[in-house]
């Protein structure tokens, strides 16, 4: 198992929003570096989660529940 850290603006997706929905799709990232750890994230590893620009604390822990896929908001098929 694997341990990512990954970050979000609160005012665009806060961790309150991800527990509410109880899983996400981490879509709409065009940074090349974080997509290429997103291609390796495998099911079961641990996922710290924190918000950008506010504390550098993690706010939650969460789980890979999927593998990488096709980011269903672009045709681009490296993303």
């Amino acid at each position: 198992m694997a341990y990512w850290l990954v970050k979000s603006e609160p005012t665009s997706y806060s961790w309150d929003a991800f527990v509410k929905e109880g899983q996400t799709c981490w879509s709409g990232i065009r940074n090349y570096a974080a997509r290429l750890h997103l291609r390796n994230m495998k099911k079961g590893d641990e996922v710290f989660f924190y918000h950008s620009n506010e504390g550098t604390d993690i706010v939650g822990i969460a789980k890979v529940v999927k593998e990488a896929y096709q980011d269903p908001t672009t045709d681009d098929d490296r993303w």
